[in-house]
This record gives C-alpha cells, sequence and structure tokens, in this order.
C-alpha cells in the first residue's frame, strides 16, 4: 500500500498543466503566394464581430514575405504589408477604417459599400500608389475626389455601376497611368473625364456597353500603350475612329469577344501596332482585309471553348500578304483545304499558334517560311511526328506538340532538320517507346529544353539523350520510365540544370541512376518510393553535388539516414512534405543552414532537443499538418517555436494532436507549465512531512533499540 501511495504522491506532485490562449486572430488566416503584375498585393483580410473594442497592433514576421501587422479594431481586422499594403476586402465597410494608416501606399478595398467617392472618401491617405475599389457599388464620383493623391497611379473601379463621374474626378494624382473601368456600364467614351489624363499608359473598357471607340476629341491618348475594349458591343471600325489613335506608338489594341462585321478600307494604312486582338471575330477575312498596309507585332485572330470552331478556307489569309506582322494565333479554327498555298501569306511570321486546329498532318512543300522560331501546334490530331514536315520550317527554335489528341508516334528523325530547335514540347500525347531517345532526337545538339512528361512507359538506355548534350531542362513527370542496365540515361547531360523525375516509378535503388549530372541543381522526385520507405547513407543522390532545390514530396519515407545528404551541401530548398518521417529525420540536415524546409503532413509528433540548432539555422520551415504532441515531453520545441514564429510558413495548421484535449488547437496558443504545479506543492509538503515524521520515530526507535541492548 505504501509503494503505490508514494506513486500517487509523485505523480500529483510532476503532474504538467496545459492550457490553450485563444489568440485575437483566429478567424484570420493568412493569404500568401507570389505577387503577381507591377503591384504587390496585400495579404487577405476577415471580418470577425467578437473583437474586444480596443485596439490592438501584433508585429509578426511571415517567412518569405515582409513584416506584418494585424490590425483590429471593433468590426474588423486587415493584414499590413511592411511596405504599406492593406487589404480591407469584403468587410462591409462604408468608409475608410480609423486604424488605417495614413502612410498606406497599396490599399485593396474591393467588395465593400461606397455609393459615392468624394474627396473626403480617401483625403488622408496622402501616399496611395494603387486603389483598388472593385465591386464597391460606387454610383458617383464627385469632383476633386482624389485632389490629395499625387502620387496614385492606378486605379481599379471595375465592376461598380457608375451614373456619374464628374469632369474633375481625377484631378489630384501627378502620372496617372492605370485605369480599369472594366463592367462599369459605359456606353460612351465621352462619359470618361479627360481631365488630367495626360499620362496615361493603360485604359481598360471591357465587358461594357461601347459600340464606337471615336474618342473625344481633347481626349490626351498619346502615351497609351493599352487600350481594352473587349467583350464590348463595336460591330464597325471607321477610319475616323482609327484615326484618333494616330498619336499613339506600339499600342496594344483588344478587340476580343467583340465580333467585328466591318472596318472600313485603308482604316488601318500605315498604322503601327505592338499587338491587335480580334478574338471570337466569326468572319475573320473583314478583319484581314480591313488590315491591310498595317504593321504589328502580334495579331490575335483565336476562338473560344464555349464558341463553335470556325471552318476556314486558304483564301481567307490572302489578307495577311499586305499585313506586317511577326506573330499570329488562330487557336480553335479549322482550316478546311490546308495546302501548301494556304501559307502563302505566312512567310514573314516568326511565330504560329495552330492550337485546336484540327490538323493530323501539315503538308510538304510548304515554302518561304524561314523566318519561324516558333510553332504550337497543341491539341491537334497526328499519329506520327513526321507529319508536321518539319523540313518546312528549318529556323524552328520552339516547338510545341502538347495535347495531342491521338497516340502520337515519335518515329525516327522526324525532326533531323530543326538543327536550331531549342525548346520542344510533347508531353500529354501519349508517346510510348521501347528505346528512346536518341533514334527520334537524332540531330537536335542545340536542344535545350525537352518535355515528355504525362506520357507512355518510356525505355531508356545508357546515355539516352545523347543526341541532345545541350539540355538544361528535362521535364518526365507522371512518365514511366524502364531504365535498361544500371548505368544512368543522363550520364552526358553535364549541362543539366532542372530535371523532373516526378511519379515516374524509377527504380531508386540503383545508386548510378543520376551519375553525369554535375551542374543539376532541380531535382524533382516527388511520387518515387524508396525500398522500405529510407533513404539510405549511399543512395542515387550522392554524386548531385551542386544540387541546390530537392524535392521528395509524396515518397513514402519512413526515415533517412543522418548522412544520406551529407555531400549535398548547396541545397537551398528540400521538401520532405506527405511522407511518414518523424521529428528524428531532420537530423539528416544538421549540415545544412539557411534553407527552405517543407516537412508538412508527416509523422512529426516529438521534435528532439538536440535537434533545435539545426532548425534554428534554417530561414523557413513547415511543419504544418503533423500529429504533433503538446505534452510535457514536447515542452523545449514548443516554446522554441513560439520565440521563432518568424520562422514558420503554415502556422495556421501547425496544431496540436496530443493530448485531446488540445486537438486542434494551434502550436502558437499553447500554453503549458510543465512544473510541480499548487496540487503537487501540497502533496510534496504532506509528503516531506511524512518523511519528517518517519525520520523522527525511526531515530527513536534506533536509539531505544541500542539502549536496550547496552
Amino acid at each position: 500500500m505504501a509503494p503505490r501511495a508514494s506513486c500517487f504522491l509523485l505523480a500529483m506532485m510532476f503532474s504538467a498543466s496545459c492550457k490553450a490562449i485563444t489568440s485575437l486572430d483566429q478567424m484570420c488566416t493568412e493569404k500568401r503566394g507570389k505577387h503577381q503584375g507591377k503591384h504587390p498585393r496585400p495579404c487577405a483580410a476577415y471580418s470577425t464581430a467578437s473583437l474586444p473594442p480596443q485596439v490592438a497592433e501584433v508585429m509578426l514576421r511571415v517567412p518569405g514575405s515582409p513584416v506584418l501587422a494585424l490590425c483590429c479594431s471593433k468590426s474588423f481586422l486587415f493584414w499590413k504589408e511592411a511596405n504599406n499594403t492593406y487589404n480591407c476586402e469584403n468587410l462591409g465597410l462604408t468608409e475608410v477604417p480609423d486604424t488605417l494608416p495614413n502612410t498606406t501606399e497599396f490599399l485593396e478595398f474591393g467588395f465593400n459599400f461606397l455609393p459615392t467617392i468624394e474627396n473626403t472618401t480617401f483625403s488622408r491617405l496622402v501616399d496611395l500608389i494603387f486603389l483598388d475599389l472593385t465591386r464597391c457599388q460606387i454610383n458617383w464620383v464627385h469632383e476633386d475626389s482624389f485632389q490629395n493623391h499625387h502620387q496614385l497611379n492606378t486605379i481599379v473601379l471595375t465592376g461598380n455601376p457608375l451614373i456619374f463621374m464628374a469632369e474633375t474626378s481625377l484631378n489630384g494624382p501627378k502620372s496617372l497611368k492605370h485605369l480599369f473601368l472594366t463592367q462599369t456600364g459605359i456606353s460612351n467614351l465621352e462619359f470618361i473625364p479627360v481631365h488630367n489624363l495626360e499620362n496615361l499608359e493603360s485604359l481598360h473598357l471591357g465587358s461594357n456597353h461601347i459600340s464606337s471607340i471615336k474618342f473625344p476629341e481633347n481626349f490626351p491618348i498619346q502615351n497609351l500603350k493599352v487600350l481594352d475594349f473587349q467583350n464590348n458591343a463595336i460591330h464597325y471600325l471607321s477610319s475616323e475612329d482609327i484615326q484618333a489613335l494616330e498619336q499613339t506608338t506600339n499600342l496594344s489594341l483588344n478587340f476580343n469577344g467583340n465580333d467585328i462585321k466591318g472596318i472600313e478600307p485603308g482604316a488601318f494604312r500605315s498604322k503601327i501596332f505592338q499587338s491587335l486582338k480580334f478574338g471570337g471575330t466569326l468572319n475573320l477575312s473583314v478583319v484581314l482585309k480591313g488590315l491591310q498596309n498595317s504593321t504589328t507585332q502580334s495579331l490575335w485572330l483565336g476562338s473560344y471553348d464555349d464558341t463553335n470552331d470556325q471552318d476556314l478556307t486558304s483564301a481567307m489569309f490572302d489578307g495577311l500578304c499586305e499585313i506586317s506582322v511577326e506573330s499570329i494565333n488562330l487557336q480553335k479554327h479549322s482550316i478546311s483545304d490546308i495546302s501548301p498555298a494556304t501559307f502563302r501569306c505566312f512567310t514573314q511570321l516568326q511565330e504560329l499558334d495552330l492550337t485546336a486546329n484540327h490538323l493530323n498532318e501539315l503538308p510538304s512543300g510548304i515554302e518561304g517560311m524561314k523566318t519561324l522560331k516558333k510553332l504550337v501546334l497543341n491539341v491537334n490530331s497526328f499519329d506520327q511526328l513526321c507529319q508536321v514536315n518539319a523540313a518546312s520550317f528549318p529556323s524552328l527554335t520552339d516547338l510545341s506538340i502538347k495535347g495531342n489528341m491521338r497516340k502520337l508516334d515519335l518515329g525516327a528523325g522526324c525532326l533531323e532538320k530543326l538543327e536550331n530547335l531549342q525548346k520542344l514540347d510533347l508531353s500529354h500525347s501519349d508517346i510510348e517507346a521501347s528505346d528512346c531517345c536518341n533514334l527520334q532526337l537524332k540531330n537536335l545538339s542545340h536542344l535545350r529544353y525537352l518535355n515528355l512528361s504525362y506520357n507512355e512507359p518510356l525505355g531508356l538506355q545508357s546515355q539516352a539523350f545523347k543526341e541532345c548534350p545541350q539540355l538544361e531542362g528535362l521535364d518526365l513527370a507522371f512518365t514511366h520510365l524502364q531504365v535498361k542496365g544500371s548505368q544512368s540515361p543522363f550520364q552526358n547531360l553535364h549541362l543539366l540544370q532542372v530535371l523532373n523525375l516526378s511519379h515516374c516509378l524509377l527504380d531508386t535503388e540503383n545508386q548510378h541512376f543520376l551519375t553525369g549530372l554535375v551542374d543539376l541543381r532541380h531535382l524533382n522526385l516527388q511520387g518515387n518510393h524508396f525500398q522500405d520507405g529510407s533513404i539510405s547513407k549511399t543512395n542515387l543522390l550522392q554524386t548531385l553535388s551542386s544540387l541546390e532545390i530537392l524535392i521528395l514530396s509524396s515518397c513514402g519515407l519512413l526515415s533517412i539516414d543522418k548522412q544520406a545528404f551529407q555531400n549535398l551541401r548547396k541545397m537551398s530548398h528540400v521538401d520532405l512534405s506527405y511522407n511518414s518521417l518523424t521529428g528524428n529525420s531532420m537530423d539528416a540536415l544538421s549540415h545544412l543552414q539557411g534553407i527552405y524546409l517543407n516537412m508538412a503532413a508527416n509523422n512529426i509528433r516529438i521534435v528532439p532537443s538536440h535537434l533545435l540548432p539545426t532548425l534554428s539555422q534554417q530561414s523557413t520551415i513547415n511543419l504544418s499538418h503533423n500529429p504533433l504532441d503538446c505534452t510535457c515531453s514536447n515542452i523545449h520545441f514548443i516554446t522554441w517555436y513560439q520565440e521563432n514564429l518568424q520562422k514558420f510558413e503554415g502556422s495556421e495548421n501547425t496544431e496540436c494532436a496530443n493530448p485531446p484535449s488540445l486537438k486542434g488547437v494551434k502550436l502558437s496558443d499553447v500554453k503549458l507549465s510543465c512544473g510541480i504545479t499548487a496540487m503537487g506543492i501540497f502533496f510534496l509538503v504532506v509528503f516531506l512531512f511524512l518523511v519528517a515524521i518517519l525520520l523522527i520515530f525511526s531515530v527513536k526507535f534506533l536509539l531505544r533499540w541500542k539502549y536496550q541492548h547496552i
């Protein structure tokens, strides 16, 4: 009984208490990704109705992003980037919140409610550069609404049912360059205020009701580079309309989705454009005749998935002979009588896109296309690569036959006349070859990028790409590779830098498989399995001393030997996500510093304290979706994690799995008390008191016993 009581007392003394602290940003998740366009896009914003009335500002650093500040008030919160970028979208706001600092430069304010814009609406945000007011139900834009915003260069009013814009509504910005009036209900260009648009470079007027592109006489268009009229009601272009654009140089003009039915003869005569888009026009001969004696670098004449393919005749292309153009897109058309004569007026082209043209061959005998550099033949129906008749295009540097609708036979030497070819895409084409790829790629000695992904099984011999020694990028993803022999099929590719072997069903036990890739920087082995789920000390990666990026996600890994990556000392990015690795596997990375480490969705429960120095020297770590133990056995890691949140991405999904009381709680919110509890102290005092009494009685008993035996 005594031993049981002692054990119970000790357990009570050293028991741990734990609790979760719910933070203010419980409802806010981080929105991350690469910025698109010229302006950075801020992180996401989320509304909440349960925040305290006090305004709080919590600074934190997100790996790979600038410092973020979480600003909270009674009814909303939003994320901020350190370069003064804010997102207040979809918060039901009717005015600019007081917590938004005056120094804001980039503001996304879309999907709120601002029926009227006045000169006081954004007046204190004097540093604004970019303002997005998409779908704010704006009807009225009053005088001098942006008078204090001298640095503002982009205004987005997309999706607002505009009724009125004052003549001076855009006054203030000294260099307004980009104006988006897409889907605003405009039917006449005279609706657009002309004041202060002298520096305008792009004007977006898509999805409106515009039927004429005639600008007011005093409209400043001299600096326009992009003019977008797509999806309007423009059916006729007159000489007067186009004459108004004469002041522009290298203009990109978009008429996609307008179905142009007529162009006044000579309207485009002697005009020079960067690009012209007439996609969706039913009668292409009207467009080609109307563009006679014009010059454009790019001409887009394709159709769309939601429209019927147009049947073209060779005669329709006669108008091209009178147009100076470098690049033409004819996607989703069908040329019924294709012959060498069809290409009679294509002789000056440098790029030609015939995607989804129902082609089963290109006719032999095409002449004069010696300047063509890029040819796109995606989503057609070739049976054999030789049906492309590549000899007609001797200067090609880029050929794409992606997504062929039939099983494509590579044949032998079908492309051997393309001595200058640098990029070849044959992906998604059901290609199968028992012995690839020297015979098929004969004489392509200048090829730099080859894509054979998403095809049927390919058999690879030793030096399978001997004909392409200049390869820098090779993509074989989702293509079953049947390697014959133990030698590397890549051993002559000394310049290869990027190799995608994901889901190739590789024999990863072949330690010589990657021999010869002395300059390989990026290797993707996702979805390939290793014997017994383990990467041993001697493995196929040992020879890749230049490797910088290694992807081993979804490889069924259970463990990694501590010495497995010892020769890979230049790595900066390691992805081991979606495996079954434990915390001890990170010991294999102890020799690396400053890397991006993705260990998401593994079986990490406890991170041993001796691994914390290894983690400390890395730049970004992802441990999300792991069954982390939030008990005192993991206290050292949890404490370190909370002190180094700036190193971690995916923190929203880095949660506890054990004990059950904390399951689903974010690791950053957990507070553990792993010492002697109050209850433990009480029992310790009682225990010591009992020990003292026992000791006293023992001494007393011993003294009495000695006295009795004198």
